[in-house]
Order: structure tokens, then sequence, then C-alpha cells
């Protein structure tokens, strides 16, 4: 990360992760998972994945086929820095661009200038607008300081023709003024009603309900072993490749009737996984620090 002629070394974490809940497509009478194949929409024919292409459709319906070498000739200005290119008032965002959250981290030799930047910003109540590349395309981004937090977040900002205008809801300029009785009335409902946002007061009830109704079930006895065999490499699908070797080492051990638990196999995923979220367990240690947002 570079302001000016400091240059901060820093890492970059995801703030963020996501709960919702994901349901799998089964057939009722045994739990089979449902699979899907590519299929071509003009013959109904299925298609090797290495046959693939990506095409760019046009507002008009046109679709223009985009080939590797076509992709490679666009314009990457891939980088590892985020170049801050001017600090704005903080208010000047609007909320609406925000898109995803990351948590800055600063490796030891850059700490110093690290902690610099953070109350720079923190005293000007501004945030710095910088440039960043993101999965091989640059975007804009903010850093702020959240007001609970010693971090620096870089949050991504959408591009002004993703925000969709006002102007496209139909009924908006149907509404009329308020009377001031209204009015009046409307702003004491607001007083009787107001307090601090306290987010770890919402609770995901519909989660929570699903939980204990599957832990239920699993009490209950009413678990389904799937009958599927098709390894899922075949199916086109990205797998992990521990996990694949996991299974395969526990598949073999059930043939021989020994236990099919692999503990050195699942060492080594806790690892691998305790690994993808240091940003989760660094945040833990903070007493203070409230669940991001």
């Amino acid at each position: 990360m570079s302001f000016g002629l400091v240059n901060v070394p820093v890492r970059l974490y995801s703030a963020t992760e996501n709960h919702d809940l994901k349901f799998h497509q089964v057939r009722e009478s045994d739990g089979s998972r449902i699979r899907y194949k590519r299929v071509a929409q003009a013959d109904g024919e299925e298609v090797a994945y290495k046959d693939i292409a990506k095409a760019y459709e046009t507002d008009d319906g046109k679709t223009v086929v985009l080939t590797e070498d076509d992709l490679a000739a666009l314009p990457n200005r891939s980088s590892k820095e985020i170049t801050v290119e001017s600090f704005v008032p903080r208010e000047q965002i609007d909320p609406i661009l925000f898109d995803k959250a990351y948590f800055l981290e600063p490796d030891a030799m850059g700490a110093k200038a690290y902690g610099l930047l953070r109350e720079a910003l923190r005293e000007s109540d501004r945030v710095a607008v910088v440039t960043v590349s993101v999965r091989s395309r640059m975007t804009m981004a903010v850093l702020r300081v959240r007001d609970d937090d010693d971090a620096i977040v870089m949050q991504t900002l959408l591009w002004p023709d993703e925000i969709r205008a006002s102007d496209q809801l139909d009924h908006l300029d149907e509404v009329s003024e308020p009377k001031k009785a209204e009015v009046s009335m409307a702003r004491m409902l607001v007083d009787s009603m107001s307090g601090d946002f306290e987010p770890e007061g919402h609770v995901d009830d519909f989660k929570e309900a699903v939980d204990a109704l599957v832990e239920k079930k699993i009490s209950g006895g009413e678990v389904t072993e799937s009958p599927d065999e098709e390894d899922e490499a075949d199916s086109g699908e990205v797998v992990d490749l521990l996990a694949a070797l996991q299974r395969s080492v526990d598949r073999a051990k059930k043939g021989r009737g020994e236990d099919g638990d692999s503990s050195e196999a699942k060492a080594s995923s806790t690892k691998k996984s305790s690994a993808k979220k240091p940003a989760a367990k660094k945040t833990s240690k903070r007493s203070t620090t409230k669940k991001a947002g």
C-alpha cells in the first residue's frame, strides 16, 4: 500500500464470510443428489468443458464469442499495489457504492507507517480513495477506519454505471408531501423508537430454526445415506484434492473392514481450513470487536 512516498507492506484478508444456508436438491426416496449437465440450447447435446468458450451478449441480443487470444489481448492492469489517489470526506461516499470488505494487516516492517495512515484517517475524518487489483481486474476502493476497531478496512466500490437510477421506479413520483401534523407525529414515533444500533441484538431466527430442525432429525435417526458413488471430478465440478484423497482412503479402508476415519488426513484438512481464515482468528481475540456487517 502506498500513499505519497510512504510504502506500507500489508496483507489482505476478507473481512466478512457468508453464512447463507445452502440446500442441496436430492431425490426424495433415497437422498441421491441431483446433478446438472452442460447442454447446448440448440440441440440439447452435452458439451465437454474443454469445448466451452466465453461469449458476450450485446444489449440488442447479439452474441459475440471471445477466444482465449481475445481475452489475453485485453488490458490487464494487474498489480499487487494499493495506490492512494486522494483523501475525501467520508460523507461524500454514498454507502450504495460499497461492495466487498477486506481487513488490511501490516507486517512487522510496516507497522509504524500503518499506524500513521490509520491516525491520519481518524483525525481528518476522511477516507482514502485507492485503486487496487482484485481478481486480475483493477477497481476503485476506499480505505477507512472502523470506529470500534484498530484495523484499516479496504472496501471495494461499485462503478457508477452499476448503480441503477431511481427514475426506474414507477410510482415514486406519486408520493405526495405529508401535512405538518403528520410529520410532527412521525417525528414523535421516531423519538419513541430511537436507540443505538446493536447488531448482536438481531438474530437470524430462520437459520437457528433450521439448525434446530436438522439436529432434531439427526437425534431421531432421520439421516439418509446417499447411494451416490459417482466421482465428483467426472461431473465437471472443481473438488478439493485433499478431500478427494480422504474419501478414497476411507473407501479403501471400508472395503477392508477397517475404520474409515483417517485422523492424519483430518489433521491436515483442519490445518488447511485454519490457514484460510486468518482474519477470523485475529478478530476473535478482540473482545471489543463487533461482528462485521
